[in-house]
């Protein structure tokens, strides 16, 4: 029987040191490990090819997220590429039209090398995904909830249209990690997410991982892999394994500020609009009850004005730190047009509904009353 994803993200390699018999499996930052036998293949020869932390931490991961392995990376970009090494040259490859900037830049570094043919869809809209999937496609990779905008795609409908095509399916699963949404449960091939993100959320390591449904894909990525030198580092991957054990604490009390602090912006006149799974008026709030086990600590709202009203909001904010990251236990504010996903064109941006007045809001762990306090300060007529 599958055991409760609080306990096993708690009890992942724990007693698991047979020298010093520690309860937390300790930090190994060798980058060499001793053969008995030239011959013989052991489980660690080389830090690049595997360490015993970043197991461990892989085994963690593909438990929570229902896998067969998993492979941790160095980031979440290079997660996202290593899905890709494999592809055929000149591979098809659709995206969500609104995906994070940083994906979109890498699929058209690869494009313009011909490397792949990226192609930007609203995943959203079932029947632009059909039409686009009348031409070979090999991947498909979807990103829901959607960075910044928080759309959802419907996770079992794409699968099926991409199987049915001929496509695999990989899914974008950072904003909501296991905790809130396993990808491969509703049909898809790989769900891959920057560990540096909720999984950690501490803020204080970089990573990435790729969970695959089926085992003999793994291999293929644990070798490629090793050969480009992608593997998380034995340090990192002890910090996530540490924040991993707090991850289902952490995301519901996220959740639940998220939606007290969206349901406050909502009513707010100085709010034009306020993009948040858990409003009954978002257009994907439905589908999210289905396919979610909560709405995420992500909201994104639109000020009335130019993006000179918004960096004036930003910067008045005490409590939301300016930076471009989400999921940690701090409160984070970002306005996307100039901070993360500034590497797309206006046009893009525009075509993605990324205004640049458009401010995004990671809710972390300070007290509720105090986090709207300070909105309500930022946010002078």
């Amino acid at each position: 029987m599958a055991r409760d994803p609080r306990t096993a993200a708690i009890r992942a390699g724990l007693n698991t040191d047979a020298t010093w018999n520690a309860v937390i499996p300790p930090i190994s930052l060798s980058t060499a490990y001793r053969r008995e036998d030239p011959a013989v293949q052991p489980a660690f020869d080389y830090a690049r090819t595997g360490n015993p932390g970043r197991s461990t931490l892989a085994a963690a991961i593909a438990e929570l997220e229902h896998a067969a392995g998993a492979v941790v990376t160095c980031s979440g970009m290079a997660a996202i590429d290593l899905l890709l090494h494999d592809l055929p040259f000149g591979a098809r490859v659709i995206c969500s039209h609104d995906a994070y900037g940083g994906t979109r830049r890498l699929l058209d570094a690869r494009g313009r090398g011909g490397r792949l043919i990226p192609v930007y869809v609203d995943t959203t809209d079932i029947d632009a995904v059909s039409r686009a999937l009348a031409e070979p496609t090999a991947l498909m990779l979807v990103e829901t909830p959607s960075n910044p905008r928080l759309r959802i795609s419907d996770l079992r409908a794409l699968s099926n249209l991409a199987h049915e095509a001929g496509a695999e399916l990989a899914v974008d699963n950072t904003v909501l990690s296991p905790a809130l949404q396993r990808p491969l449960d509703w049909g898809a091939d790989y769900s891959v997410q920057s560990v540096t993100k909720l999984l950690n959320g501490h803020s204080d390591m970089v990573g990435g991982v790729v969970c695959v449904a089926d085992a003999g894909k793994l291999a293929n990525l644990v070798w490629w892999s090793n050969c480009a030198g992608v593997g998380a580092a034995a340090f990192d991957s002890y910090l996530a394994l540490r924040g991993l054990r707090t991850l289902a604490l952490r995301a519901k009390a996220q959740c639940e500020t998220a939606a007290e602090i969206a349901a406050w912006l909502e009513a707010d006149p100085r709010i034009a609009a306020v993009d948040f799974p858990g409003l009954p008026g978002h257009p994907g709030h439905e589908l999210a009850k289905r396919q979610q086990d909560g709405f995420g600590q992500l909201i994104s709202i639109q000020l009335a004005g130019s993006v000179a009203n918004a960096r004036d909001v930003v910067q008045r904010l005490k409590l939301f730190t300016l930076a471009q990251s989400l999921g940690g236990v701090e409160s984070l504010a970002n306005i996307p047009a100039l901070m993360t996903h500034a590497a797309m064109t206006p046009q893009a941006r525009s075509d993605a509904g990324i205004s640049d007045s458009l401010i995004r809001l990671s809710i972390g762990l300070e007290a509720p009353a105090e986090l709207i306090g300070d909105l309500d300060s930022a946010l002078v007529p």
